[in-house]
């Protein structure tokens, strides 16, 4: 049976057996071809700004009937679309297309989507450089451009 060498001068094979089989390993080949950034719209950043193209509702999946409040965003930095969750009461509101926004990751497991809404993996945390939970919370109100 193919037993791992061992002994006094087996250090050098042994390395060279685990760098060999670390490529089996999902995650190590991920991080090690770089591949979440390649894949990633924001390109490996934990935020981004982008313009509101249209506000969209998404039906929430099983066993929840709600329609989640979302809106496509075109990214300044590389010019694609994503789609960010509005988080908040009424929080859609606040929000008018053409609108400068901030999204950042949700942070589902994986950098998956999150919860009960379907492909969506980013969520707004400002409007026009204000914080949507100030807007929300009545401390600010929504700048005019």
């Amino acid at each position: 049976m193919g037993n791992k060498p061992n002994g006094l001068n087996a250090a050098k094979k042994l390395k060279k057996r685990r760098d060999q089989f670390r490529w089996y390993d999902k995650k190590y080949l991920r991080k090690a071809k770089d591949l979440k950034a390649k894949s990633d719209p924001l390109g490996g950043a934990s935020q981004a700004s982008g313009i509101v193209l249209e506000k969209v509702q998404l039906e929430a999946k099983q066993p929840n009937s709600a329609m989640r409040k979302c809106v496509r965003v075109q990214l300044i930095k590389n010019g694609k679309q994503v789609t960010a969750f509005v988080p908040g009461d009424n929080a859609s509101k606040f929000i008018d297309e053409h609108d400068e926004v901030m999204i950042e990751c949700i942070g589902g497991k994986m950098g998956r989507a999150k919860g009960d809404i379907p492909g969506v993996r980013w969520q707004i945390i400002k409007v026009n450089d204000q914080s949507l939970e100030a807007l929300l919370s009545g401390k600010l109100e929504k700048a005019r451009r």
